[in-house]
């Protein structure tokens, strides 16, 4: 059997045809222009959907189903987007919308449809850094941070459609505000943005770090790589910002641990990109602050980057 995935994104929409195994057999890509009408981004969705059902002849028999990947809060059993900040999008029956596709086929197809962080999740349990394991818990660490969470195999969102907003657990009470318009959430201290935002304000109060040189002079040039480029180079600057971050990071990671004991905590987004710079430190200050001060889970590294949004979401029809 065959599975189609969406993935759609505020600058692209990918859709791509896998195997059972999620493998990913081939897949097209155009732009999302969000700021077009929802139905003209679902319309070229169908398309590139029926692109693949015709080229690969896809039958009922052969093709299990297409999933979504989507942005923002999914009812995923009504099928309707509730809202998506990045996608203007509210309140859109997307399953009754999909139904032209099944026209166009002449053929009963059979809808999924998540939270595009859930997916990633999924993709990553599937196919990743969690391929074995049955429970899963990952945050990815970008503009903002988002998350998924997957118990024996299955996407967790709650009784309510949107649960798993990993990003926004408050670990400092009355902290920075967040793009949520919260105070002290986890995506203002453990985003890339949080950490370029402190770079930033470090750099113009301390003309002799590295972080200015590596910048080039110009605080708008820093980048969260930057920032730990400098720690390596032994900026005292850049390194507090480092040891700074990665604590904050750890409250938030300490929390999910607690809570839901996960076999394994994946991390993905550009800041991931450390690796063992991130992963090492973090597990020492993760340790302090779990019950028993035993830690099971493992934490590691996401392995499917990009693809691990398509990936989970074809892999909702599994």
């Amino acid at each position: 059997m065959k599975h189609i995935g969406v993935d759609l994104g505020g600058t692209n929409i990918v859709v791509g045809l896998m195997d059972e195994d999620g493998n990913i057999i081939k897949s097209y890509t155009r732009p999302t222009m969000s700021d077009r009408k929802t139905e003209e981004i679902f319309d070229d969705i169908i398309d590139m959907c029926k692109i693949l059902i015709d080229e690969y002849k896809l039958s009922k028999s052969s093709l299990k189903g297409i999933g979504m990947g989507i942005p923002g809060e999914v009812d995923a059993k009504a099928g309707i987007i509730n809202y998506s900040n990045n996608i203007p999008m509210k309140n859109f029956n997307v399953l009754e919308y999909m139904q032209k596709l099944c026209s166009l086929c002449d053929m009963d197809i059979d809808f999924y449809f998540a939270n595009d962080a859930d997916c990633a999740a999924l993709g990553e349990l599937i196919a990743g850094a969690g391929k074995g394991h049955s429970d899963l818990v990952i945050l990815t660490l970008g503009t903002g941070v988002g998350g998924g969470i997957i118990i024996n195999h299955k996407i967790y969102s709650g009784f309510y459609a949107g649960g798993a907003e990993l990003g926004h657990q408050t670990i400092v009470h009355n902290g920075e505000l967040c793009t949520c318009g919260n105070k002290g959430c986890l995506e203002a201290y453990a985003s890339a943005t949080a950490l370029i935002r402190d770079a930033k304000k470090a750099a113009l109060e301390n003309p002799h770090s590295l972080l200015n040189s590596l910048a080039k002079n110009n605080v708008d040039n820093i980048t969260a790589k930057i920032v730990f480029d400098a720690k390596d180079q032994k900026d005292e600057i850049a390194t507090n910002l480092v040891e700074n971050y990665i604590e904050y990071l750890s409250v938030g990671v300490a929390n999910l641990i607690n809570i839901f004991k996960p076999e394994i905590l994946v991390l993905s987004g550009g800041i991931s990109k450390q690796g063992e710079k991130l992963t090492t430190p973090l597990k020492e200050k993760v340790i302090t602050k779990i019950f028993g001060n035993n830690l099971k889970t493992k934490i590691e590294i996401a392995t499917l980057g990009n693809d691990a949004g398509l990936i989970g979401a074809g892999m909702l029809s599994r």
